[in-house]
C-alpha cells in the first residue's frame, strides 16, 4: 500500500496534549516511572490529602529539606510555599529557628536560597 505524500493530518477527537509536568521535564526522558510516581503519588495523591492544609504541608516540606540541607529541592518548594500562602517573612523566621535545630550552615544555605527565590524577577 502506497503512502499518499504531503496530506495534512486527519482531524482527531483526542484533546490535546497538555504540557508536560514539572517532574516529567526534569527526569522523564531518563526516570519515567520516578517522573509518574512523583506526578501521580507524591503530588497527586500525598500533596491533596486532606490531612493538613497545603500552607502547612509547605511548611513541613521547607523544614525538612533545610534539615535535609537539599537546596535545589529547596528552591521549588519555598516558591510553591509562597503560592500556598506562606509569607516569605514567615519562611526566613522558620530558617531562622531551624537554624538552632538543623545546624547553623544549612540555615545559611537556605537563607541564600530564599534570597534568590524571592528576588523580583
Amino acid at each position: 500500500m502506497a503512502i499518499a505524500q504531503n496530506q495534512p493530518p486527519a482531524a482527531s477527537n483526542t484533546a490535546p496534549a497538555k504540557s508536560p509536568s514539572r517532574a516529567q521535564q526534569l527526569m522523564g526522558d531518563i526516570a519515567p516511572k520516578m517522573a509518574e510516581l512523583t506526578d501521580n503519588v507524591l503530588f497527586g495523591d500525598i500533596w491533596e490529602r486532606p490531612g493538613l492544609a497545603k500552607r502547612d504541608r509547605s511548611l513541613v516540606t521547607v523544614s525538612a529539606l533545610i534539615a535535609l540541607n537539599r537546596p535545589d529541592q529547596l528552591r521549588s518548594h519555598l516558591a510553591l510555599a509562597r503560592q500556598n500562602g506562606v509569607k516569605e517573612e514567615e519562611l526566613v523566621e522558620a530558617i531562622t529557628q531551624l537554624a538552632f535545630y538543623t545546624g547553623w550552615p544549612n540555615a545559611i544555605t537556605a537563607i541564600t536560597v530564599a534570597r534568590d527565590v524571592f528576588k523580583p524577577k
